[in-house]
């Protein structure tokens, strides 16, 4: 039996709680199919739509609305938590029941510790929420001193936050717990809430956003895992992506991904953090694989039939 995290995009959840739930709906079986291979499975998820959906709200709300206050993201990053992990741990029981197992699913809110001197909080460089014209990004921004928007790649202005990466996940003793009672665990949903150590010892929320993708690393690593999955849009990672020449990896070394990494192979908004993530992990101990692959192909990624598999 492997232990495996599982990081699934946000992006890949839809944009409204309904095609959210059904999203979650029609990737359960495959989630499912991997414990059936008789794996054990751990699933993190991305909130980047979402918590900028959710911070939006209340700083609109705040405006027209004396009931109504400004959230801080990091409420807004365990408010994002809160009803992804449901919407998961709905459809995955209701995958499980449908098969007859007895496995139990239960989500974490969890903090994620990250260094107060990260550079990350100097340069926001992570995208949340929805994307906007240069004309109401620029208006957005004058009337909320500090928010910060840039232009997304040609598809739009989207708001930047910091981006540090994570430290340590304060719920890890929690979450090997459930894991050893035969919990499937949802945990580090949108990379965490991200908090600082005072001289004290207690804990304090940071507004920024951890990449979830760095932090299902870091928990992968915490919880002794033999895979990382991150799971997204492709079947493989490719070099040359969108010239003639393109082609897909079915796997790489550590020593290929630093190279193609260096020659900027993978770009900086998408594959790149992925790619990062993964090789942190494969650095973290011996014999730990990273597979980067779609998520209806996990299970036959697992077995080597799809999917792009980092290896030491």
């Amino acid at each position: 039996m492997s232990r495996i995290v599982i990081a699934l995009g946000g992006n890949a959840l839809g944009n409204t709680a309904q095609q959210q739930q059904e999203k979650i709906e029609h990737a359960a079986p495959a989630l499912i199919n991997l414990i059936k291979q008789g794996n054990e499975i751990i699933v993190s998820h991305g909130n980047g739509p979402q918590v900028g959906m959710i911070n939006l709200a209340f700083d609109e709300g705040s405006k027209t609305d004396a009931r109504i206050s400004k959230m801080d993201l990091p409420e807004c990053t365990a408010m994002s938590q809160g009803y992804i992990g449901y919407h998961l741990q709905k459809g995955i029981t209701d995958e499980v029941r449908k098969e007859g197992k007895p496995w139990k699913t239960a989500t974490v809110v969890t903090q994620v510790l990250v260094d107060p001197n990260d550079p990350a909080f100097e340069h926001p460089t992570k995208p949340i929420g929805s994307f906007y014209d240069g004309a109401t990004a620029a208006k957005l921004m004058r009337e909320n001193p500090g928010v910060t928007f840039v232009e997304d790649a040609g598809r739009g202005w989207r708001q930047v936050v910091a981006s540090p990466k994570p430290v340590d996940i304060v719920e890890k003793d929690s979450i090997r717990s459930l894991l050893d009672d035969d919990f499937i665990v949802i945990a580090c949903g949108g990379g965490g809430v991200p908090v600082i150590q005072d001289k004290d010892g207690d804990l304090r929320g940071v507004s920024a956003v951890i990449d979830k993708d760095f932090s299902a690393a870091k928990l992968a690593e915490l919880v002794d895992a033999e895979y990382l999955f991150i799971l997204t849009a492709v079947d493989h990672v490719a070099i040359n992506y969108g010239k003639p020449d393109e082609k897909e990896l079915w796997e790489m070394s550590l020593a290929d991904a630093e190279r193609y990494c260096a020659e900027g192979q993978f770009a900086s908004g998408s594959m790149l953090p992925k790619v990062q993530a993964a090789m942190n992990f494969v650095r973290s101990g011996n014999n730990r694989k990273a597979i980067i692959a779609s998520l209806e192909k996990a299970p036959d990624a697992i077995q080597g039939n799809s999917g792009t598999i980092i290896h030491q």
